[in-house]
């Protein structure tokens, strides 16, 4: 199965495909030339089972006046 990601590059953002054997490795976008890694695991490409939201934080229930 190929890693669809994204190029890290801001200014391209265009939608780079890898053979799944390019895990790990560093690959070259065909839009702008940079190059970057390849994630190892499908966590990092956002494929596979989404990731836990961030723990909730608790809300300041005190208003806050001047002195």
């Amino acid at each position: 199965m190929a890693v669809t990601m994204i190029c890290p590059n801001l200014k391209c953002g265009r939608t780079v495909v890898a053979a799944e054997a390019a895990r790990g490795k560093v690959v070259r976008c065909a839009h702008c030339q940079i190059l970057f890694l390849v994630p190892r695991d499908a966590r990092s490409t956002g494929e596979g089972a989404p990731a836990e939201p961030p723990p909730a934080q608790p809300e300041d229930t005190k208003r806050r006046g001047r002195r």
